[in-house]
């Protein structure tokens, strides 16, 4: 068992985040997307496209098959890991708390932008997250369509294509760029809350990708955004990505998001901590 310190994640990050893992790692993520994901891209019959639990809320064989790649060669990478993913746990729900427990835990989302793929959209990717004890400690976001492949690192930066991510902070003197939840995702509270973006000096739009939304905000083409979910699989390799390039994330509450859950929502990643006080400001303004 993993004691559950800083001094055991900055260990664990010395000794098991190697070079050699991220290569692997990045290999393996490729190999997923070329085998399952990329030939069906505008290939997808009918019968292989199915509905969850809301119209908007699709899966596809390409999800799942992807997802079962990744489940049976993540775990070979880093012995004593596990993996939890979107579709495993809509399969069965317990396997979430994996991500609570004191095992590594790859954290996939094999295709982020489900909707997109669906209608031929290049906007979508797929997600991989490294955690332990509830704290990031790199990701991967691979979108095939768009070949652009990002990988972070806890401490050492991030990187798309293999140059550096910074974010940045905003131009003064235009409106704020914010990506926010799909309405079909938010309860009345949440969406008050969002409502508080609705003022100058703001322009929100609904998001796409998540994924490639925290990319946006990584890269400095996306101010910020706001979210209205907390599911692992959307957020942790993306907030990673923001963080390692300069940016900050907050909830409602002024913490930092919580891939463990009980995050007060509402909550923002954005390209600098002020445009994340900012936002979270708003949120909180608009409830």
């Amino acid at each position: 068992m993993i004691e559950t310190t800083t001094e055991s994640i900055d260990d664990f990050l010395t000794s098991k985040v190697t070079d050699q893992l991220l290569t692997d790692v990045e290999r393996t993520v490729r190999a997923a997307a070329a085998a399952e994901i990329t030939p069906r891209f505008r290939q997808l019959a009918s019968h292989e496209i199915e509905q969850k639990s809301a119209p908007h809320d699709l899966v596809t064989v390409a999800d799942k098959r992807a997802e079962e790649f990744l489940t049976r060669e993540l775990p070979a990478l880093l012995p004593g890991s596990v993996v939890v993913g979107e579709e495993a746990v809509a399969a069965d729900p317990a396997r979430y708390e994996e991500i609570r427990g004191a095992a590594p835990v790859w954290i996939v989302d094999p295709v982020d932008g489900t909707r997109q793929f669906v209608h031929g959209d290049p906007g979508f990717c797929t997600l991989v997250a490294l955690a332990l004890d509830g704290v990031v400690l790199a990701s991967w976001t691979w979108a095939p369509a768009l070949d652009e492949f990002a990988v972070a690192v806890r401490g050492r930066g991030a990187r798309l294509n293999g140059r550096e991510l910074h974010a940045g902070s905003p131009d003064t003197g235009r409106d704020l760029r914010v990506a926010t939840s799909h309405p079909d995702y938010t309860t009345d509270a949440q969406k008050r809350a969002l409502l508080g973006l609705r003022t100058d000096g703001i322009a929100p739009r609904p998001c796409g990708s998540a994924g490639l939304e925290y990319l946006a905000v990584a890269r400095g083409t996306l101010d910020a955004l706001a979210f209205s979910w907390e599911l692992a699989w959307d957020h942790a390799a993306g907030l990673l990505l923001v963080e390692e390039a300069g940016g900050a994330h907050l909830t409602r509450d002024g913490q930092p998001f919580r891939i463990t859950g009980g995050n007060a929502l509402p909550f923002t990643a954005a390209r600098d901590a002020r445009t994340a006080e900012r936002i979270r400001g708003l949120l909180s303004g608009g409830a």
